[in-house]
């Protein structure tokens, strides 16, 4: 009866080992594609802004 115990023991830590695993992979991807989408998003605003795109004012109007 103490063995089954055990046994179950055994596979409910082996099963929260590997969910922490699981959950510690997504959050490494989530982290990396925010990093993306931040870099993308950084390059995007230095980009400078074509002509007639309200940059200056046009007084001769």
């Amino acid at each position: 009866m103490s063995m089954d115990i055990a046994a179950q023991a055994v596979a409910l830590k082996q099963a929260q080992t590997q969910q922490l695993a699981q959950i510690k992979m997504m959050k490494a991807a989530n982290d990396m594609q925010k990093q993306l989408v931040e870099m993308i998003d950084a390059v995007a605003r230095s980009a400078p802004a074509p002509d007639g795109q309200g940059t200056k004012v046009d007084k001769t109007a």
